[in-house]
């Protein structure tokens, strides 16, 4: 397993002001405030491994002797043989600053700051591993995200990557949520078209959609209801 420790975050005061709209309302000045106490709380990680598909089978594929099955996934890596499976976090010192927090409004800005330290981290592993490995387009699929691939699949990629808590103090929990909750898991996958969950799910108003819905796409994966 390879692991990043102290990614460099360095919070877009721009960007994190239109994510929350505060052009036209709000107090900036105390999101402001919010964002430079964030900053120093932020401890960003990451953990991934290089693995091959071992075998492939009609909705499931084994990696590292490890059983995932998913329609979607599998036909995403119908033509890959090298995958990247992979967990990163921001820690967990800004989520209990927000929870020592009365304030249910600073709560939400606290929560959408480390969202948005989140993606940034994402980001950093993403161009990490293309830079690193050659790669061009990536696409990911993290367990939960679609029906397809439940939650629970979280503990067959956790005994894929190995001592995620050793390497960068990321728990799962019985109810397969991770802790600190400000991280993410996934399998990264290279791509000649990018892949989003998002254009198999019909959740409406959801803040972190990056693609609509595709009828079509979902009937092609073989997961149309």
């Amino acid at each position: 397993m390879e692991t990043l420790g102290h990614i460099p975050v360095i919070l877009d005061h721009e960007e994190i002001k239109t994510r929350l709209h505060m052009e036209r309302r709000g107090n900036w000045s105390q999101v402001q405030s919010l964002i430079n106490s964030a900053q120093t709380l932020i401890e960003a990680k990451a953990a991934y491994r290089v693995c091959y598909i071992e075998e492939r089978l009609a909705d499931t594929i084994r990696i590292d002797g490890v059983y995932l099955k998913s329609k979607v996934l599998r036909k995403n890596l119908d033509h890959v043989e090298r995958v990247f499976p992979f967990v990163l976090t921001i820690g967990g010192a800004l989520e209990e600053e927000a929870r020592a927090c009365n304030d249910i409004l600073q709560q939400y800005y606290l929560d959408s700051i480390g969202n948005e330290g989140l993606a940034m981290v994402r980001s950093y592993l993403e161009e990490h591993l293309r830079s690193r490995y050659a790669l061009t387009t990536l696409s990911s699929m993290s367990p939960g995200s679609l029906e397809d691939w439940a939650i629970e699949n979280q503990g067959p990629l956790f005994s894929i990557l190995g001592d995620v808590p050793g390497a960068i103090g990321v728990n799962l929990e019985k109810s397969h949520v991770m802790t600190p909750f400000k991280s993410i898991s996934g399998i990264y996958f290279p791509t000649e078209i990018p892949f989003y969950s998002c254009q198999l799910c019909k959740r409406g108003n959801c803040p972190s959609r990056k693609a609509e819905y595709s009828e079509h796409l979902a009937r092609e994966y073989g997961i149309m209801q």
